[in-house]
């Protein structure tokens, strides 16, 4: 049960015995772990994130002003390697012109009228975690946050003020050159929050493992993603029909130094979805993805190609393969148009081009990007459409500070969407 994860942190942690820091100590500086004595050390946590959005469609737009505050803190004894998290979430809107659900659920916040931006207020626990760290062995239980390799298939869909996390028990490991990684979730906590209806969070049985190592000059690493749905009420639920899926892949990265100061960075990805469980359709369809980067003094030069593939299934219909626990904004285009694949799925090619600028003081951090994506069906060869996708980042003091604007171009699919967000953020 979910309770029994969830507990399990507090359960096990060992009462605190609080000590005065040595005198001799330097003092520790805002937000660094404080020593209180006995090994024990206490970490603060303090996130907070003020974020404008602007959306724009041909028959309904959307403005929406939210603040987003984690507050929590971090308790680890270091001699017997335990550290025990908990961390609180809240998200206030200061200005609602929008619909904060992209479906039909009794709350005040479903503002169809409006186009969505899904940051609906909110007040949770977000994390709450027991945790075993070594060197070799890490062993994480409870209510936690899981990002896996580029977050395309299990992420925290951190972009959105409200992120998903799992409850789970998580186990990685280092044995000689080889990396493990295995989770058994039991939930699925969405981005949409307490008033998030049916769509809240998303129980069942899910598996994530994954093995990595070296081989010859590339990174290497082999991933099962295995999704078990409870119930038939939480299927109808869920954006994505038939959710009960099996996902087998490899992926293989690396960088290689063409000169002093030009470096060459690739990406390839290979996997297969079927069916799993109770998934009443029969299919099997093919992931691809492939890219290539040069990097040269702040300079960033990269070419990709990803194609989330379309196969014939039960009765003749078709189904695409599906991610529905990724980080999804950070694919397919910041307007967020493919958060679901079409039946007919999709290829994604892309061309971005970067700058950090390490020389401006006055804006330290400062970087801009920009990316052009085009869209197309896997099968049936449509176009879908074009996006341009820009950004902008540098700090102030303490204050990380963004800009981002998307522009999708329908072409068959979907409707031209204008995205413009302007942020600040700060942690400790």
């Amino acid at each position: 049960m979910r309770t029994k994860l969830l507990l399990a942190g507090a359960a096990m942690a060992a009462p605190l015995a609080l000590a005065h820091p040595a005198l001799a100590a330097p003092a520790p500086k805002w937000g660094d772990p404080v020593a209180v004595g006995d090994g024990f050390t206490i970490d603060p946590i303090i996130d907070a994130r003020l974020r404008y959005e602007h959306v724009d469609q041909p028959t309904v737009d959307a403005d929406a002003v939210t603040l987003r505050l984690r507050v929590g803190a971090e308790v680890r004894h270091a001699p017997s390697h335990l550290g025990l998290l908990a961390e609180a979430e809240a998200t206030l809107a200061l200005d609602d012109h929008y619909n904060a659900f992209p479906y039909v659920v009794a709350s005040r916040q479903r503002r169809p009228q409006y186009a969505t931006i899904a940051d609906p207020m909110n007040v949770e626990l977000n994390r709450l975690q027991l945790q075993y760290k070594t060197k070799q062995l890490t062993l994480t239980v409870g209510r936690q946050r899981i990002n896996l390799d580029d977050q395309r298939w299990v992420g925290n869909a951190g972009w959105r003020q409200n992120e998903q996390t799992f409850d789970a028990a998580r186990a990685e490991a280092k044995i000689g050159p080889v990396a493990l990684d295995g989770t058994y979730a039991i939930s699925q906590r969405t981005i949409y929050g307490i008033d998030g209806g049916p769509r809240r969070a998303f129980d069942g049985n899910f598996v994530f493992l994954g093995a990595g190592t070296k081989l010859g000059p590339l990174q290497v690493k082999g991933f099962a993603y295995l999704l078990d749905y409870d119930a038939q009420e939480q299927l109808g639920a869920l954006a994505i029909p038939n959710a009960d899926t099996q996902t087998y892949g490899v992926r293989a990265t690396e960088s290689f130094p063409l000169a002093p100061k030009l470096k060459l960075n690739v990406m390839a990805s290979y996997a297969r979805q079927s069916d799993y469980k109770n998934n009443p359709l029969h299919y099997g369809a093919d992931y691809i993805a492939g890219e290539a980067g040069l990097a040269y003094l702040g300079w960033g030069l990269t070419g990709g190609y990803e194609k989330l593939g379309s196969a014939l299934a039960t009765g003749g219909v078709r189904r695409a393969l599906q991610t529905p626990m990724a980080t999804l904004h950070k694919f397919n285009g910041w307007a967020d148009v493919f958060l679901t694949t079409p039946n007919n799925g999709l290829q994604d090619m892309y061309v971005s081009l970067g700058k950090k600028f390490d020389g401006v003081k006055a804006l330290p951090g400062l970087n801009a990007t920009v990316t052009w994506h085009r869209f197309d069906s896997d099968f049936g060869s449509t176009r879908y459409g074009d996006e341009w996708d820009a950004s902008v980042g540098f700090k102030l003091g303490k204050v990380a500070v963004l800009a981002k604007y998307a522009d999708y171009s329908a072409s068959t699919f979907g409707v031209d969407t204008k995205k413009f967000w302007l942020q600040g953020e700060v942690s400790f």
